[in-house]
């Protein structure tokens, strides 16, 4: 029983439940960044650079064989898209971590005000320094 307790402690934490919403919710938003760039993005680019789905770029190094299977490419518009996927996550990480960065500094700002003690102590200092 106390493996089990400890395993329940364990995954009660705040950051563990922070750390699980955090993985749902990237994956939920990669899926939305790869249809912005699927189905947002690349058909403009496509259209510019000839009229052809951009993910359909490939170089096949060895072309299929008579019953259609077989066939060896690098499929670099595929790539292309991916690394356009992962620059946009990017940025929307960047963008996110500077809010947060900048609230964080916010608080921080705020010094505490001294306490009664130190300010007597800074006064009997001053008075001892005239006298």
């Amino acid at each position: 029983m106390g493996m089990l307790s400890e395993f329940k402690a364990f995954a009660m934490r705040g950051n563990v439940m922070d750390l699980a919403v955090g993985v749902v919710i990237g994956a939920a938003f990669g899926k939305i960044v790869t249809s912005l760039v699927d189905q947002v993005i690349m058909p403009p680019i496509g259209m510019l650079i000839g009229g052809v789905d951009f993910s359909a770029y490939k170089w096949v190094l060895q072309p299929a064989g008579p019953d259609g299977k077989g066939e060896v490419a690098l499929q670099y518009g595929a790539f292309i898209n991916t690394v356009i996927q992962f620059l946009i996550v990017a940025l929307a990480i960047f963008i996110v971590v500077k809010i947060m960065n900048r609230m964080i500094r916010k608080e921080e700002a705020a010094p505490a005000p001294p306490s009664a003690e130190v300010v007597l102590l800074t006064e009997i200092r001053d008075l001892l320094k005239k006298g």
